[in-house]
């Protein structure tokens, strides 16, 4: 979370301040390396299971199998360019005076020192040019699924748009609250797969179906899960490497789950829904882990509202286009429950601060938790002051726990919920 500042290019004042001595200019500005070392422990963490699955535990047929190792290679391309790009466009945004201080840093020297923002544009750049070179491997240009395909990476380049508009321009957040629903017309037009649901075995004998034809309002749900997964992950941060962290372990889960579901199925219309889905979230967690090594603790970039609602609208077209919405839900627990607990402020009835961040004590580097509904702030509150670093890592390792139990539920509900 970053307190951003702005200069104007209009007026000037005619007794301008003193010059800031923290960075000279965007030329001498020198990023921090890549902490290459805490990537390779989070990506072995998180892949290590999915590739197993892939590679060993199921018999995949070489015809999904072999789009998909082309996407994975694509995607390892895609981290080391994302490394690469970010410390040249870090030069760039800060000649543009596009940078913020680290609020959970205040009163120590890390504190004052102008941290590049938005550099989530580059992670949505490299991820369209990724998966746009893609289509060259693995759509033939009748391809039925190519439309659908387009359409998804439309709405993500629409929302990767908007979102950098947002960092530009600090749009109001009943405004953000829209503009996901719009990033979504593409995909909703071009949406020709199923609208039917399933409906659980214990309430058949109430309802009288199994299979509930939904219709338009299908395409509802499906425009206001991208709403949701879009600003949840931007309201669930305010720590360095959290908003980018949470999305890789959520990732990892999809990519679990898409694997199993193609491993275990004979319909070959679920298992393609499977691989589409895969094919946009390998790119999606490859370019996150690059920008994770400059976001982790302490960090030297921020990521903005570009990135923000860039993965969650990946992961939402990721859900929809699977077909497993409920399960994207469940790996969405802690950004469910982070919602909740900010409604009252979001909906006016309790004052809500521009930052709803913890308190930063500079003397020990503690954080405290405040009143502000977030579940940083109830965690904090329950389990005790910790460092910036400390937290981060339990609400990540909640994340993954969540997303374990997701898998749990459906291992025991599977013949009786559905």
């Amino acid at each position: 979370m970053t307190a951003r500042k702005r200069t104007s290019s209009v007026t000037k004042s005619e007794n301008p301040p003193p010059p800031k001595t923290t960075i000279a200019s965007a030329e001498d500005f020198h990023l921090s390396p890549p902490k290459l070392g805490v990537i390779f422990v989070i990506s072995s963490l998180l892949c290590s299971l999915y590739l197993y699955l892939l590679c060993f535990h199921y018999n995949v047929d070489s015809e999904l199998k072999r789009p998909i190792l082309i996407n994975a290679g694509l995607s390892l391309v895609g981290f080391f360019v994302t490394l690469k790009l970010i410390p040249v466009a870090a030069r760039y945004v800060l000649r543009r005076n596009m940078f913020g201080f680290d609020i959970n840093k205040r009163g120590t020297p890390q504190g004052d020192v102008k941290v590049p923002e938005s550099l989530g544009i580059v992670v949505g750049i490299v991820f369209l040019i990724v998966a746009i070179i893609f289509q060259f491997f693995n759509f033939t240009e009748d391809s039925l699924c190519l439309v659908e395909y387009n359409a998804a990476l439309a709405s993500i380049c629409f929302m990767i748009l908007l979102g950098f508009v947002d960092d530009v321009l600090d749009v109001p957040w009943r405004v953000k609250l829209l503009l996901p629903s719009f990033a979504t017309l593409p995909l909703l037009m071009a949406y020709a797969g199923h609208t039917t649901i399933v409906i659980p075995k214990p309430l058949v004998s109430y309802v009288g179906l199994e299979i509930l034809d939904l219709g338009r309002i299908y395409k509802l749900y499906m425009a206001l899960l991208a709403v949701f997964c879009t600003n949840s992950i931007n309201i669930h941060a305010g720590l360095n490497g959290l908003e980018i962290g949470q999305t890789v372990v959520i990732a990892a889960a999809i990519l679990i789950h898409n694997v199993m579901q193609i491993g275990a199925s004979v319909d070959t219309e679920l298992r393609q829904a499977h691989a589409f889905s895969i094919y946009l979230t390998q790119p999606l967690m490859a370019t996150s882990l690059a920008m994770l090594a400059y976001n982790w603790y302490p960090s030297a970039i921020f990521v903005g509202d570009t990135y923000t609602v860039f993965a969650g609208m990946t992961m939402a077209v990721a859900g929809i286009l699977g077909h497993f919405s409920e399960t994207l839900l469940i790996f969405f627990l802690p950004q469910v429950l982070n919602f909740l607990l900010s409604l009252p402020q979001l909906a006016g009835i309790v004052k809500c601060p521009r930052h709803r961040l913890p308190k930063f004590d500079s003397a020990t580097g503690l954080l405290t938790g405040t009143k502000d509904g977030t579940v940083v702030n109830v965690y904090l509150r329950i389990f005790g002051r910790k460092t910036e670093k400390s937290l981060c890592i339990h609400l990540l390792v909640f994340q993954a726990l969540a997303c374990g139990f997701c898998f749990l539920l459906r291992h025991f509900l599977a013949g009786w919920y559905k």
